[in-house]
């Protein structure tokens, strides 16, 4: 008979192992775009990957679905109580989505138009409640049943955590991303009333209202938007020496340590398969 946890641990590490150094090189990859990539002012920014800093605008009427805030981008995540291994129990993620309305970037020189679609934005959560059991509040029913989520109900019965982020304008951040041609706004500056909210699990259930919406395109300089084949594309309230700092800890982590938690799980193995552990 093998030795289960000797077992469940090599699996641990060397897969674990493995997943830390693909996440160390993607920061990496990051890391190399922000120190490569030099700060731009609007006006004169080049097309192709490009750094701003400035403060958001508004170009449509948008509320976030759990406070109703106005703001320029929102995330919502809806999470349930489950259990885990030795008794402990955590959160699930059963629910998360995005807003997709286009913002515009304003600093001393000029207007850009940012498309968030696919962008990673660091911004904390600026609301959160949790649920104990038997039902949720209705305005957070309300959006479950107009998303169509069919375990709703199931899930009310337990505890459940709503949480949401916003970004306001008049909020200074930096953004990184690919700049192309002002022509590129008739692909976001759409003419109908609505604007499609694009989620992050899945297609567009729901629109929003853009009653404001195109104000001040005709000032825009460009647009900023994520390139093709996954290239970098981040929004946040940090300074770039903070990111920086950020994805360079991780990508050395995950570089460093991701190896060495591999070869450590691979020694495992052997050493079963030696003794005769690894038999079933």
């Amino acid at each position: 008979m093998g030795d289960p946890r000797g077992m469940l641990l090599s699996i641990a590490c060397t897969l674990g192992g493995t997943w830390a150094f693909v996440t160390g090189f993607r920061a990496l990859r990051t890391w190399r775009v922000l120190l490569d990539t030099p700060t731009a002012r609007v006006r004169s920014m080049a097309m192709g990957m490009v750094e701003l800093c400035g403060q958001v605008e508004t170009r449509s009427d948008l509320r976030s679905p759990f406070s109703g805030r106005e703001c320029v981008w929102w995330e919502v995540e809806i999470s349930t109580l489950s259990g885990r291994s030795r008794g402990r129990q955590g959160w699930s993620v059963v629910h998360r989505k995005t807003s997709g309305q286009p913002f515009y970037l304003r600093d001393e020189t000029g207007v850009a138009l940012v498309y968030p679609h696919g962008a990673n934005v660091k911004v904390n959560f600026t609301a959160e409640e949790m649920t104990h059991g038997l039902g949720v509040p209705e305005p957070y029913m309300e959006y479950m049943e107009q998303q169509g989520l069919g375990l709703r109900r199931m899930w009310a019965l337990g505890a459940m955590r709503f949480r949401e982020r916003v970004l306001e304008a008049p909020s200074r951040v930096f953004v990184l991303g690919r700049a192309f041609p002002r022509a590129m706004t008739r692909e976001v500056s759409f003419s109908d009333i609505e604007l499609a909210v694009t989620g992050t699990d899945g297609g567009a259930r729901t629109s929003v209202g853009a009653t404001r919406q195109g104000e001040r395109d005709e000032d825009v300089r460009g647009v900023i938007r994520q390139g093709s084949g996954g290239e970098t594309f981040l929004i946040g309230q940090r300074s770039e020496a903070e990111l920086q700092l950020e994805y360079g800890v991780r990508a050395f982590g995950g570089l460093i340590a991701g190896p060495l938690l591999t070869l450590f799980g691979l020694w495992c193995a052997l050493e079963l398969a030696r003794t005769g552990g690894w038999s079933l």
